[in-house]
């Protein structure tokens, strides 16, 4: 079944009302680091979270009564899964969700609380689709598939229309790529209506399955990695997908885990938005792999914001740690009245914050007499660590920092 232009201007009109026309957002700290005029696509403050929504309920709506009354399945790592449960709902129609059982704790609790039934299994998306392939034979379920389905990628389309309308004169488009629906739909608008504009893919590499099958002109399955990114850790693009990217896409990147994470960070502390890691990567493509890019106007997408606040912490004190903010130091020192009140009295001069101290004098290796000291700081930079770890020495402590 092929896709039009068309199809993506009536999947607009199909979910006016349901889904928001989110904002299109220039952001300073982003221009200023790359020489480019950047605006972000905030598809992360879509109901739901993220941009499934559209294609989801676009699916949904074009089903048949008969397709209607067997109830809906679908499988997702987590985004789909409540944009699906959404728009199932608000068609009162039953969906069941296979979400992989490593699947974010918050993105399977917002889709059954968006009134799906969700069923866990296997360790990534591919697994899943397989269970609920399995499922919906069994049950005779209609399937509604994340990405490699017309009426999904007509959806997802209606992101460029309003790119292009927000913004006519942009230059480049960053699209994620998991499976391919997103881009696919972005790109296949983009080049219909302004064929001089720019598409760029970007993956994880922990798991490039497009990247793979764009190089090979074939549809391969890769076993890659596990990703901060798990909404597109997608290891086997779909065939409509993979056909549309080979046709509409002009470049596809890859970045890693340690830039994404970077960007969420950025993004959150300087952008003041929330994103998760699939969301991240067109950023993190921006900041570091678009060098020969200046003085353009880039429109990247930012396409969910469904982050567990469990990883978020952990990127928050990588970040922290990273940029010379927070500190841990290990040391010794003698096991007597008043000694950690002097390494803390000389730590409070150095003007750094105790975030928290361990005493412990039962250590293997540490001397009797003797008790480690591992001390956590908040700082302001690299130059006060050095700074606080010199001071230290000159006062005979022998210090590692960890």
């Amino acid at each position: 079944m092929n896709i039009s232009l068309e199809d993506i201007k009536k999947a607009r009109e199909t979910l006016a009302g349901v889904v928001c026309r989110t904002e299109l957002a220039y952001t300073n700290t982003l221009s200023d680091m790359t020489g480019n005029c950047v605006y972000l696509k905030m598809e992360n403050q879509q109901r739901t979270g993220s941009f499934k929504l559209r294609g989801a309920y676009n699916k949904i709506a074009n089903l048949t009564e008969d397709e209607k009354k067997h109830g809906i399945i679908a499988s997702s790592a987590g985004n789909h899964a409540q944009g699906t449960a959404l728009a199932g709902t608000l068609f009162s129609i039953p969906s069941t969700i296979v979400m992989p059982k490593n699947a974010p704790l918050s993105k399977v609790k917002a889709t059954q609380g968006y009134g799906a039934t969700v069923v866990l299994h296997g360790g990534v998306y591919d697994e899943a689709y397989a269970e609920a392939c399995r499922i919906q034979k069994e049950k005779q379920l209609t399937f509604i598939h994340p990405f490699n389905d017309p009426m999904v990628i007509a959806g997802q389309g209606t992101i460029a229309l309003e790119i292009v309308e927000d913004l006519p004169d942009v230059e480049a488009v960053v699209v994620p790529i998991g499976g391919g629906g997103l881009i696919a739909g972005i790109a296949m608008a983009i080049k219909n209506l302004k064929p001089n504009i720019k598409v760029i893919g970007v993956q994880t590499k922990n798991m490039p399955s497009m990247v793979e099958a764009i190089a090979q002109r074939k549809i391969v399955t890769y076993n890659g990695c596990p990703t901060i990114a798990d909404g597109i850790a997608v290891k086997t693009p779909g065939e409509i997908t993979f056909e549309l990217v080979q046709r509409y896409v002009d470049d596809i990147v890859t970045v890693d885990e340690e830039e994404i994470a970077n960007a969420i960070l950025l993004l959150m502390e300087r952008v003041k938005t929330i994103s998760e890691g699939a969301g991240a990567v067109a950023v993190a493509a921006v900041l570091n792999r678009l060098q020969s890019h200046k003085k353009r106007k880039i429109a990247a997408v930012i396409s969910g914001g469904n982050i567990d606040v469990n990883m978020m912490s952990r990127i928050i004190n990588k970040g922290l740690t990273k940029s010379g903010r927070k500190v841990v130091f290990n040391m010794v020192i003698p096991d007597k009245p008043g000694s950690l009140w002097q390494l803390l009295k000389l730590t409070a001069e150095t003007g750094a914050n105790v975030l928290n101290v361990s005493h412990d004098r039962e250590t293997r290796g540490v001397a009797l007499g003797y008790a480690a000291v591992q001390l956590e700081l908040e700082t302001t930079d690299q130059g006060q660590i050095d700074a606080i770890k010199h001071l230290m020495e000159q006062h005979q402590y022998c210090v590692t920092i960890i």
